[in-house]
């Protein structure tokens, strides 16, 4: 129970990743925000976890609107008193090479990528300085280290997760609040199962360890990095990608 009684914010949580450290963060002890843009599919998955006994609430939120996530902070801390951890794992992606791509998808991808987890560690960040802890946990991706064919905009926004963890925890460190990111690669989520298997083929082709990754994979990364485990982790971007060779 790493995380007992430990109130956490999770992100894009309805789904894929993000309901998968949902349920791993509930097994070990935490209660749970699970925050996603998508309120059938988060009001569905939260009530079958609470069917199964976990203290999990669903907020439906647009992160990249700041008054929605200044909403959901302020019904968090109404509800369960504090934020202990925030995982900020709500991303999108919106493909298309650099000749074909538009204003409008580069920006629809910067708006939520970088915007949204923006507005999310800020409002965390001033809760978390008044309590003296924290645990501020961002996604970034291996596009955003390596780049990735069609994503220049996904790319950027991973790549900028980068520079945002690193100088949060200059900022943050001094006010008991641990800034961490991981890097996953490529993940065996619906949407890519989804892909043609030619395509997944050639994905896996470049991973050492010959396999997609699981969504708990990732979880497991963000549960190690939220506990008192990686108290004196810091700064530190976590590759979680198979050992992948781009």
């Amino acid at each position: 129970m790493r995380l007992r009684d430990k109130v956490a914010i999770i992100t894009g949580g309805a789904s894929g990743i993000g309901l998968a450290a949902c349920r791993r963060f509930l097994e070990e002890g935490a209660n749970v925000v699970m925050a996603d843009f998508n309120e059938k599919a988060g009001s569905e998955q939260a009530k079958a976890l609470q069917a199964q006994g976990f203290r999990v609430e669903f907020m439906q939120v647009d992160i990249a609107n700041q008054e929605e996530v200044n909403q959901v902070i302020k019904q968090t801390i109404d509800h369960f008193g504090r934020i202990d951890i925030l995982v900020n794992n709500a991303g999108i992606t919106d493909d298309a090479t650099l000749m074909k791509m538009d204003r409008a998808q580069f920006q629809r991808v910067l708006d939520v990528n970088i915007t949204g987890l923006f507005h999310c560690t800020q409002a965390v960040a001033q809760v978390m300085t008044e309590q003296g802890y924290g645990k501020i946990i961002n996604t970034s991706s291996v596009s955003g280290v390596y780049g990735n064919f069609g994503q220049t905009n996904y790319a950027a926004t991973k790549a900028a997760v980068v520079g945002m963890t690193k100088t949060w925890a200059k900022e943050l460190g001094r006010k008991g609040i641990n800034v961490n990111a991981v890097a996953p690669g490529f993940t065996a989520t619906n949407m890519v199962k989804k892909m043609p298997e030619k395509v997944i083929e050639k994905m896996t082709a470049n991973i050492a360890l010959e396999k997609l990754a699981e969504p708990e994979d990732i979880a497991n990364a963000y549960l190690f990095l939220a506990s008192d485990e990686a108290k004196y982790v810091h700064g530190h971007v976590l590759h979680v990608d198979g050992g992948i060779i781009m």
